[in-house]
């Protein structure tokens, strides 16, 4: 297995219990409280990372057009988690969060327009039952 499907599987993994400790977490508090309280973690704990693991000469090949896309990827985190926080402030956990992964469908398709990835008729197939998959969990009568 190479490496980065492994970590897309530790990913997965933790992804899976971070809504799950969220919606324990926002017990009696707004969402929004819940988020910021959450983010002032993950600031610290990727400071921390980035401190032992990013050499330090690694700082000065940053380009503006990596700190643009970096930055544009965080605006649109933030905004993800905003929304996230709210829905699973309100609603059903399990129910969000496959809602949530269906992102990915928006992914696949930003990467074909944008970085020229291509998508074959397996990943196709796949992500078509993967969409079904998203209705049939979300849609309640």
């Amino acid at each position: 297995m190479d490496r980065w499907v492994a970590f897309a599987f530790l990913s997965m993994a933790f992804a899976g219990f971070t809504a799950v400790v969220a919606k324990l977490g926002l017990a009696g508090i707004s969402a929004e409280l819940g988020l910021a309280v959450r983010t002032c973690f993950v600031f610290a704990f990727v400071l921390l990372f980035a401190a032992f693991f990013v050499p330090v000469a690694d700082v000065g090949t940053l380009t503006w057009k990596n700190i643009l896309g970096l930055g544009l990827s965080g605006v649109t985190t933030a905004a993800s988690w905003v929304f996230y926080y709210k829905a699973i402030h309100e609603g059903e956990v399990g129910t969000v969060a496959i809602i949530d992964k269906g992102s990915f469908l928006i992914a696949l398709v930003l990467a074909w327009l944008l970085l020229d990835e291509r998508i074959t008729l397996r990943v196709a197939l796949g992500s078509a039952l993967v969409l079904a998959g998203l209705i049939v969990v979300a849609w309640k009568r």
